[in-house]
């Protein structure tokens, strides 16, 4: 058993006797479908702490020959499924924490060389005599192993994309990195199965990729690996029952990863918050929010304004196809977007090409990292959100036009103000903590047509609902008068006698907003 050549199931067996362990090893049963096939290289990226490093040490524990994890494996999904004997410690296992290399190196030249120098020494170990000295590449020793031995690998690359995390502006030690993992895994014979996990899809040059025998799975598209990019909503539904923990706040605070129906909630997140019985960030604790700081106030046309509609629950359409698949070749905003997709601050939608903040976690972050000199305006907006709840529930429609005018001077210089949906903006921004105790829903359907905003009551929350229609160059009596024509409140039957219905106009020529508030009983 070696260090980089069949490792053993130590680490895998360690997260087996955590406290809680979520069983994802029926994912092995997809990776055996692959094994010796034209589709045997599969890339799986996710954000930091999303179970990477655990998913590479069970494929490690499960092919690797040299240990037996048939008794580690026996009580887990994988054991039901016809694959299962076919493949279980039958392979020899190349195991590479390509991170680890790059600490001791620093650059790519050490870290291809370190990788070759270590590995091919566990080689002659283990087939003693059959590679040469003098024989300094891992390739061409491989392949001479094969064709003497017809031995097979499994390589298993965890961290495939920290030279291009941490020496971004290095673009030739990309190119130089890219060609040695194509020329160790591409169209070779000894390759049974390669399977790489990283945070970023692989690096495109122009329109191609240099590692173009992989097939990718990632935050904006994960195929059929969805449900092991993190934890499904069942899997936090029962964890939560067992360990007697509110899943309304888990799935406010770690849920909103959103894969075709599927919700995946961020598992590192949800773990602690089990363990230690309180809510708060915890991945985003790994690494400051100074990363995501960069990102939101890079001046490219239209982020700021997109930054801030996502802020307020909107969805903001992006093109993903353009991004580069590094941290450096940005063109555009949808390109910044993306990126924030595959860091994990933002969530992306497929169906509709949106991405979203995904839930109170990052939203916290990301209210962390506008607290600067190019968001000041905004910031000021949100510390008047209290004040503008207050006003509400004591339907004082006078303070609440008076803060409407103040928050949307304050950001005029983000927002185009000139139609509804940057009123319906303005209006989201100024009530920015209503998150803590509603659940707001734009275009909510009712019998006759679909209100502007309505805020929902949280479990528990004895807050009035709230129905906010919205008017541009009308009256705010008309906004109220429409609610009641429409019988919008009818759809919200279980809140009459606690239900405020809330009508704001915006003069385009005064810049002046109106507002009306009554209580339905």
């Amino acid at each position: 058993m070696g260090v980089y050549l069949n490792p053993g199931n130590r680490r895998f067996q360690r997260a087996c006797n955590s406290k809680i362990y979520v069983d994802k090893t029926a994912m092995i049963d997809l990776t055996n479908s692959l094994i010796n096939t034209e589709q045997n290289c599969i890339c799986i990226s996710r954000p930091r702490r999303f179970g990477k490093s655990i998913t590479a040490s069970m494929l490690t524990a499960y092919y690797g020959k040299e240990c037996d994890s048939s008794e580690l494996f026996a009580h887990y999904k994988i054991s039901k499924c016809d694959s299962y004997l076919d493949n279980l410690n039958q392979f020899n296992v190349i195991a590479l924490n390509m991170q680890d290399f790059l600490s001791m190196t620093k650059d790519v030249d050490g870290l291809t060389a370190c990788v070759q120098t270590k590995v091919l020494e566990e080689l002659r170990e283990q087939f003693p005599n059959l590679i040469p000295e003098e024989e300094n590449f891992l390739s061409v020793a491989l392949e001479k192993l094969y064709s003497k031995t017809k031995e097979e690998f499994v390589f298993i690359i965890d961290e495939w994309d920290c030279i291009l995390r941490e020496r971004k502006y290095a673009l030739d030690e990309h190119k130089k990195y890219l060609d040695f993992i194509r020329n160790l895994l591409k169209d070779k014979t000894y390759v049974s199965l390669a399977y790489m996990t990283g945070i970023l899809p692989i690096k495109k040059y122009g329109t191609h990729s240099a590692l173009n025998m992989f097939d990718e799975y990632s935050m904006t598209d994960s195929g059929e690996y969805a449900e092991f990019i993190g934890f499904t909503q069942n899997e936090v539904k029962d964890l939560c029952n067992q360990y007697h923990v509110e899943f309304e706040k888990e799935k406010e605070w770690y849920d909103g990863y959103v894969f075709d129906d599927l919700h995946i909630y961020n598992p590192k997140s949800v773990v602690d918050s089990i363990r230690r019985k309180r809510f708060a960030s915890y991945w985003t604790q790994t690494e400051t929010y100074e990363a995501l700081k960069i990102y939101v106030q890079m001046n490219y046309d239209g982020l700021k304004d997109a930054i801030l509609r996502m802020f307020t629950g909107e969805h903001i359409v992006i093109n993903t196809e353009k991004f580069q698949n590094d941290m450096t070749t940005f063109q555009s905003k949808d390109d910044v977007l993306t990126l924030l997709v595959h860091l994990g601050y933002l969530a992306y939608e497929y169906e509709s090409s949106s991405v979203f903040i995904p839930n109170a976690e990052i939203r916290g972050e990301f209210r962390n990292a506008i607290e600067g000199e190019h968001w000041k305006d905004v910031v000021a907006s949100l510390e008047k959100s209290e004040q503008l709840l207050q006003a509400t529930w004591n339907q004082d429609a006078q303070t609440v036009a008076q803060i409407l005018d103040e928050v949307h001077s304050e950001n005029t210089s983000i927002l185009t103000y000139n139609d509804e949906n940057s009123l319906s903006c303005v209006i989201s921004l100024a009530y920015y903590n209503a998150m803590k105790d509603y659940t707001k829903v734009r275009e909510f359907p009712t019998g006759k047509g679909f209100a502007d905003i309505v805020y929902l009551p949280k479990k528990n929350s004895d807050k009035p609902a709230m129905i906010i229609e919205l008017k541009y160059d009308k009256t705010a009596q008309g906004a109220i008068a429409q609610i009641k024509e429409r019988c919008y409140p009818e759809s919200l039957k279980e809140y009459h006698g606690n239900l405020l219905l809330v009508g704001i106009n915006y003069d385009k020529k005064t810049k002046k907003h109106c507002c009306v508030i009554e209580k339905f009983a």
